[in-house]
């Protein structure tokens, strides 16, 4: 085929989107295993797999747009007395056209695994080793101008300036060893397993520039990323039955569970490409802007966009552009550091802790019921402390929210707690990722219950069906107070959306003689309040 464009939404323009020209979106599974019975009781086994992928997309066919810059329309609120007339026709908020920003991206996972199992039905063993290898490289693409100009119909009054063309590399690895049994004595019946895990991050040698607003070349050697996390994690679960004629079960399980090592999160935002001003690497440093008064209406910005302040020409008939929203931007420095004590050591590593409590009970011969009790939480959370700033650098201020019915209480209530940063801090910026415990608690936690039925007919018919409902409370009260500018206006700290209840059915049916299977599924999410 000739190619499709991807990735355009409601909002945005067939001509924004990346294009995949012909054979570009490539996937490529490769798997082998090898198993071994080397007893009646003693099982080995191993294997491994590769997955290549070439993501993201192309330049269109000429890209005729390639030198206009990418647009936004906001549409929003009343229009100004100097709108563009027929600007806002088409209804669409924030929507983005003009020209292409595009991303080509090649990924690649090795996974590795092997283990030796020992069964005797009353008492099973497992050892065992897996590891991963994940590898990406990353290549951004924009347009010639390398700006995107925000307006509000059809008036300018923001650009967003950025580094492309940009490439990147990060690579992620993580080791493991684990442990597990099973023992039944009785009624009885115990699980238990030990894990240890290694993992870590490195980069390639990297380089930015030169370009319209990085002008020298950023020279970044291969280095580490994440030093080394180690850890221990323990799971365990145990079953009993009540009675001892197999109706009724008391379940109980417990575990914790890792942050998955891949080319995200620290693993990738310790890169130093991601914390260079300006970054094009996703979850790194903001988007760099400036505001704009197109004083001359001719829909470029006549003031000097390398000036790290303000920029007035007005007088002599240009344009007015702000100061940068990160003053590093276009210099060959970082904007971003980490705490050595969140990239390396034992028990460091994003995490989460499970508990579960359930009963099952036999209801009729083939359907049976189980409802539980389940709670989990979060640990390790970190946060990027702004060093250039303070407490004392933000002022307060309130506003009143808009009369709405789809607000609380219709609406018309006060805002406060907001913050902005004082004109001589503003656009300081010099983030350093930390341990959010430095600041005040943090707390993420899920509370829960669920029930299942499930029936097993004599004609071949099996019918499921759940409700689960829960709610997760998340709270960084304390965190915020001392670092305003990690979320300088948004004052919801402490959140809690109530309960949510899920309901999911499934039914299937093997056709007698023909020997096809016929299923069903059902699914109903209750909206977040």
């Amino acid at each position: 085929s000739a190619g499709t464009f991807g990735l355009a939404t409601a909002t945005q323009s067939p001509e924004f989107g990346n294009y995949a020209g012909p054979g570009h979106a490539r996937q490529r599974v490769q798997q082998a295993t090898w198993t071994s019975p080397i007893t009646s009781r003693v099982l080995l086994d191993a294997g491994f797999g590769t997955h290549s992928s070439h993501y993201g997309g192309q330049e269109a066919p000429s890209n005729p747009n390639r030198a206009r810059p990418l647009l936004v329309e906001q549409c929003a609120g009343a229009a100004p007395a100097t709108a563009v007339p027929g600007a806002c026709d088409h209804g669409i908020q924030n929507l983005t056209f003009g020209s292409q920003n595009w991303t080509s991206n090649q990924g690649f996972v090795l996974s590795s695994r092997a283990s030796v199992s020992y069964v005797t039905g009353a008492h099973n063993m497992k050892f065992g080793y897996q590891g991963t290898y994940s590898r990406v490289n990353q290549s951004y693409f924009a347009n010639d101008t390398q700006l995107t100009y925000r307006m509000n119909y059809g008036v300018p009054n923001q650009l967003t300036l950025n580094l492309r063309p940009f490439q990147t590399g990060q690579r992620t690895r993580n080791e493991a060893l684990y442990a597990q049994e099973q023992w039944t004595r009785g009624r009885l019946t115990l699980q238990g397993a030990l894990r240890f895990d290694h993992a870590w991050s490195y980069f390639p040698d990297q380089q930015i520039g030169p370009v319209r607003f990085m002008q020298e070349t950023f020279q970044l050697p291969a280095q580490r990323g994440v030093e080394g996390y180690s850890d221990i994690t323990p799971r365990g679960g145990a079953a009993y039955d009540v009675f001892g004629n197999g109706n009724t079960a008391v379940k109980v399980n417990v575990g914790k569970y890792l942050e998955a090592a891949t080319n995200h999160t620290t693993y990738s935002l310790s890169n130093p490409a991601a914390r260079v001003a300006g970054s094009a690497v996703l979850g790194g440093q903001p988007a760099v802007t400036r505001t704009w008064t197109d004083a001359n209406r001719n829909y470029v910005p006549d003031c000097d966009l390398l000036a790290t302040g303000a920029s007035d020409r007005r007088a002599g008939g240009g344009d007015f552009c702000g100061p940068l929203s990160n003053a590093n931007f276009g210099r060959p420095v970082f904007s971003g550091s980490f705490d050595p004590a969140i990239l390396e050591g034992w028990g460091v590593r994003p995490s989460d802790w499970q508990v579960g409590v359930s009963v099952q009970q036999k209801l009729l011969e083939g359907v049976s019921m189980e409802i539980g009790y389940y709670r989990r939480w979060l640990q390790n959370f970190t946060v990027s402390d702004n060093l250039a700033v303070g407490p004392e650098d933000f002022d307060t201020f309130s506003i009143t929210a808009p009369s709405d019915p789809r607000l609380p209480n219709g609406g018309g209530y006060v805002i406060s707690g907001l913050y902005n940063v004082k004109q001589a801090k503003f656009g300081q910026t010099d983030s350093y990722a930390t341990w959010s415990k430095n600041f005040g608690s943090e707390t993420s936690m899920y509370n829960g219950m669920q029930l299942n039925v499930s029936a097993r007919m004599r004609n071949g018919l099996t019918v499921q069906g759940g409700l689960n409902t829960g709610k997760t409370v998340t709270d960084n009260c304390e965190v915020q107070a001392a670092l305003p500018e990690i979320s300088p206006t948004n004052p919801y700290c402490h959140n809690d959306a109530g309960l949510v209840t899920r309901l999911t059915g499934l039914a299937s049916y093997t056709v007698p003689k023909v020997d096809v299977l016929l299923s069903s599924t059902f699914r109903s999410h209750q909206r977040a309040p």
